[in-house]
């Protein structure tokens, strides 16, 4: 397979592909010539330079942006227009879901199964949903007498998308999806450790007849650099940022300036609760996807367990064995279940906390240690950890990890499970293993948290709002909650002549 993400762009020396940003319909390099590199987690093999973006790329691509809202026809476009070209999106990534797949798991180590079968077909998915969604959304009429009130959902302008590097380019698509759908344009910034799949998706949209400057790429880093403009620049009118809370702070710092809204879905130290009377053989195995898949570095995870005291030991072994049981290895292997993190400074910083929970009081029940074999000396390996004899109160418990590392707290009664559960500073999601349904209504109705899932995990009705509590996020995406974020809903009154 090559790596050349894009015909357009060039080769070096050595034939290491050179990624460059798409701006308007220009691929281009950064505007001082400068690069970074993205490598394979898996064995740290040079996968391309890619052009490490300016402030005048921002720039460059926000003005590119707003021509094709303010004189482009995108805009103008009814929805089934923009519906139809979507479509031709998603149908094209279906093409080419074997190339994304394989992009997806080099450069960011997420095993091939999750990219092939779970996170390209999403991409697509993604697409088709809010293609259709915008012409199918219901809406609001009020005749009064001689009055009607009505409400129009025109598109807000342009949008800052800021992606992260833990689902690359489902959570691009995300973002991008309803963002054009609507009638906006885009600047899409990937995470600079994973910015091939974007490029190549920008490539196929191109190709699929998506209008020049509806969508532009700019790869890059935050502070000052190439996000600076995608954050501060008033000709932005939304921001999207999927990241982590230090990083969704800043940007709605820089939002403040300009009154530019911001939905931001950030960290999560979400709790799993495991009753007596839930079917283990259900929980444990599920238990162990909500921390263990997508390599542990999922903002949803449940990364606190709390097991009740009554089943907690038989629970622990069992959840420790099944983790053992676990392939943690390359993750082109469809074998693999767990790949390598991303890069060497979230390894160490996952490692920290461990090391820190042993600190804490922390027993290891499994894991542990980076993985240093030979057939994996080579990457960024660290195995499924289990943590036990902590409490809420420890920092191991309390902060985001962000990698396969679980802490198991015990339990009595509902009240108290409830009590640690919303005893964090986050809201994302929470996770509840119970066949007693009453209960099941009544947690889920005082859970501090976005989403919460009863005897299942990670299943998503893209008409349902998406979003965290506390400092996991603000604002809501996904069905209505993505029209009146990417809109200026606009109210509209017209008297009738009798």
């Amino acid at each position: 397979m090559t790596l050349s993400v894009t015909d357009q762009d060039s080769t070096d020396q050595n034939g290491t592909a050179e990624v460059r940003h798409l701006i308007g319909n220009e691929w281009r390099t950064a505007s001082d010539g400068a690069t970074f590199e993205s490598r394979d987690p898996h064995d740290g093999a040079l996968l391309a330079r890619v052009a490490r973006g300016t402030v005048d790329d921002g720039v460059a691509a926000i003005d590119s942006a707003r021509t094709a809202f303010d004189d482009g026809p995108w805009p103008q476009m009814s929805p089934k227009e923009r519906a139809a070209i979507l479509h031709a999106v998603a149908d094209a990534v279906d093409e080419h879901r074997e190339e994304l797949a394989q992009l997806e798991t080099r450069d960011g180590g997420k095993t091939i199964t999750q990219s092939l079968h779970a996170e390209i077909p999403r991409v697509a998915h993604n697409l088709r949903f809010f293609a259709d969604y915008v012409s199918m959304a219901a809406n609001e009429a009020y005749p009064d007498g001689d009055l009607l009130s009505y409400v129009l959902y025109p598109p807000a302008g342009v949008v800052s998308a800021i992606s992260p590097w833990n689902a690359p380019l489902m959570l691009a698509t995300w973002k991008i999806a309803p963002a054009l759908a609507f009638g906006n344009t885009v600047v899409l910034k990937p995470a600079p450790q994973t910015p091939l799949t974007a490029n190549r998706f920008a490539q196929i949209a191109l190709e699929a007849g998506l209008p020049p400057g509806v969508l532009n790429v700019v790869h890059g880093f935050g502070g000052e650099a190439v996000a600076g403009p995608l954050t501060s620049d008033p000709r932005v009118d939304r921001i999207t940022f999927t990241g982590s809370s230090a990083t969704g702070v800043k940007i709605l710092q820089a939002a403040a300036a300009n009154h530019t809204p911001v939905s931001a879905e950030m960290g999560g130290k979400s709790a799993n609760i495991v009753f007596a009377d839930a079917d283990l053989d259900v929980a444990v195995p599920m238990s162990l996807r909500a921390i263990f898949g997508g390599n542990g570095q999922v903002c949803l995870s449940g990364s606190r367990l709390l097991v009740q005291n009554s089943i907690r030991e038989e629970f622990i072994d069992r959840f420790a064995e099944e983790a053992r049981k676990l392939v943690v290895g390359d993750p082109k292997d469809p074998t693999t279940f767990m790949g390598p993190l991303i890069e060497q400074r979230h390894l160490d910083k996952v490692h920290s906390y461990v090391e820190l929970a042993q600190d804490e009081g922390g027993k290891i029940i499994t894991g542990g240690e980076r993985l240093t074999d030979p057939d994996r000396a080579g990457g960024f390996y660290y195995p499924p950890t289990v943590i036990t004899g902590l409490t809420n109160d420890s920092r191991t418990a309390r902060e985001e990890i962000f990698g396969p590392v679980e802490t198991v707290l015990g339990f009595d009664t509902e009240e108290e499970a409830l009590r640690i559960t919303n005893d964090s500073p986050y809201g994302l999601a929470g996770i509840l293993f119970t066949q007693n349904l009453d209960r099941a209504h009544r947690m889920a109705a005082r859970w501090k948290a976005g989403t919460v899932w009863i005897n299942t995990f990670f299943e998503r009705d893209l008409r349902l709002p998406f979003g965290g509590e506390g400092i996991s996020g603000l604002g809501r995406e996904g069905g209505q909650y993505s029209r009146e974020f990417f809109t200026e809903p606009r109210a509209v009154t017209l008297r009738i002549r009798k």
